[in-house]
């Protein structure tokens, strides 16, 4: 077999060179490629002070960050060495023409004990800072994540000086039970408890610190990998400056401290311009009755002493703060992003939308057991991919507008929910919250324009207060209790890409679909064939991709 890799062994030299020739039909000769060879074990790690089985990348809780450079190729070999199926999702990364490699069961075969699978991709047109993931059953409970930065061409302008270092800050909410303990909980139909704790790169309290110099400036990179909670995030006495929010170069605002909801990422510029010494980093949930945090240290390389007091407080529950705070997050629209022309030259306040969809989440019991749902459906993953389905024409796997694209006010039931929308459209999408918790949404293979948020039910009157010129384009966003968020997105990515919950309970127990986002076309130019090497399994099991 071509993927073949022996346990902890390297690549071949022939083995990279037959993957570069057999995928330069997704790629371009120009772009440089980036090689990484990952062996995914089990192993133990104390974050909270007990053992815990976690899932290790090449040894490391968390895995190990992903550098690139727009436009790059990543070939990432994955080799699994659990005794369960494994795969890994790419939050952010927008998978161009490509939501076979996506990483999630809706698009992807699971890479089977002991096997390991090569995903081939390309940052194509993307800058910013994103996160990797385990995407099945519930290991992300476990591990598995890391950062990925994508950093600007060389002779693209970026909208700050180069710092003077760059860090990767993964931050979530965290339990002491292992996945597997999780996932009996979620299975036998019951909610999951409150988290037992707040992790800053896989640390629990003061596990982790950041060592800078005084007066220069440094860029964190913080990404809320957890599986329910918003973070708010602060350092003691210092500004955090936001300049980059999921690919979008921001208006440069200074804020004293930043709710990062599950899901999200973002980058902010912090200068060591304080009396040396140590300085709190601090976590803490929002929106809960209790309210748990976690700290890490800034240290100043002339440090003249430890932290003292306790760590500063922040927001808690008020929820206008954080609305008002999300409103003032916007689009430096002089900035280039991923290429030399300005952000604010796409003016998508001029498009005129083809369709509204209002998705409506909710919560409730079928067959005695918790479910969540959108538009009433709560989604059950069938044993075949939906991207392998329709690319072979399998049927029987899932019906298409199998969910409403307004919410039906029925009871939940069970589907396999895609709901398909027509490639090149430009689409609004309302996410209604009747629910009392705050809700985090993705949207796997797109950047979209978070037009407007605010509270109650949606109206098409809500319209007149969108922000049509400078709202931010983003993968993740947040709703708010009894409220509403819109959305504008253009569908110029063909494929079939995940809208999933963040919360990740309600993602297991059904709080996702797929949107297939579809042309009659067979041009490459719209969508790239199946990969060579792709893993087949379900209904799919037996077929053939292409000849190598």
């Amino acid at each position: 077999m071509l993927l073949t890799l022996a346990r902890g062994g390297s690549v071949s030299a022939l083995f990279l060179c037959v993957v570069v020739i057999s995928f330069i039909h997704i790629t371009y000769a120009e772009d440089p490629y980036r090689f990484f060879n990952w062996n995914v074990t089990y192993g133990d790690i104390y974050p909270l002070g007990v053992r815990q089985t976690g899932i290790l990348i090449n040894g490391q809780f968390p895995g190990p960050d992903i550098h690139s450079v727009t436009n790059d190729n990543l070939i990432i070999n994955v080799f699994n060495s659990l005794d369960e199926p494994f795969l890994l999702s790419w939050n952010g990364i927008q998978e161009r023409r490509n939501s076979f490699e996506d990483g999630v069961f809706g698009t992807t075969c699971p890479i089977p004990p002991g096997k390991n699978f090569t995903y081939i991709l390309q940052v194509k047109d993307q800058i910013g800072s994103f996160y990797y993931f385990p995407s099945l059953s519930l290991h992300k409970a476990a591990g598995g994540f890391g950062g990925i930065r994508i950093l600007s061409r060389p002779r693209i302008p970026v909208p700050f000086p180069d710092p003077d270092g760059d860090y990767t800050l993964l931050i979530g909410d965290w339990y002491k039970s292992n996945h597997t303990t999780l996932k009996a909980h979620l299975d036998r139909g019951k909610k999951l408890p409150i988290p037992d704790g707040v992790l800053i790169n896989g640390r629990g309290p003061n596990g982790v610190s950041f060592n800078v110099e005084q007066g220069k400036t440094y860029r964190l990179r913080i990404s809320n990998v957890g599986l329910e909670h918003s973070l708010n995030f602060r350092i003691q006495n210092h500004r955090l400056k936001l300049v980059e929010v999921e690919g979008t170069h921001t208006l440069q605002t200074s804020y004293s401290s930043l709710d990062v909801h599950v899901g999200q990422s973002y980058s902010i510029l912090v200068t060591a311009d304080q009396p040396a010494q140590d300085y709190y980093i601090v976590a803490s949930t929002r929106f809960t009755s209790k309210v748990i945090t976690t700290t890490g240290v800034l240290r100043y390389s002339n440090s003249q002493g430890p932290v003292s007091g306790p760590p500063p407080g922040g927001p808690t529950i008020q929820i206008d703060w954080s609305l008002n705070q999300a409103r003032s997050i916007r689009t430096n629209l002089t900035a280039s992003g991923p290429r030399p022309n300005p952000q604010g030259s796409y003016h998508y306040g001029l498009i005129n939308t083809t369709k509204t969809i209002i998705l409506s989440s909710s919560a409730g019991q079928v067959n005695g057991k918790q479910r969540y749902a959108i538009n009433s459906v709560s989604y059950v993953a069938p044993d075949t991919p939906l991207k392998l389905a329709d690319y072979f024409k399998i049927s029987g796997v899932f019906r298409v507008g199998s969910i409403s694209e307004r919410p039906t006010g029925g009871g939940i039931y069970l589907d396999t929910s895609v709901l398909q929308a027509d490639y090149r459209s430009f689409v609004e999408i309302v996410f209604q919250n009747d629910e009392v918790i705050v809700q985090s949404y993705h949207l796997d293979g797109y950047s979209f324009f978070v037009v407007g948020m605010d509270g109650g039910q949606w109206r098409p009157d809500n319209r007149k207060q969108y922000n049509l010129r400078d709202a931010v384009a983003r993968c993740t966003t947040q709703v708010y209790p009894k409220s509403w968020t819109a959305i504008y997105v253009a569908l110029d990515n063909v494929g079939m890409w995940n809208l999933r919950s963040e919360f990740w309970a309600r993602q297991y127990l059904g709080q996702q679909f797929y949107l297939r986002v579809y042309t009659t076309s067979t041009s490459i130019r719209d969508e790239f064939p199946i990969p060579k090497n792709a893993l087949l399994c379900g209904k799919a099991s037996g077929r053939h991709t292409r000849p190598l």
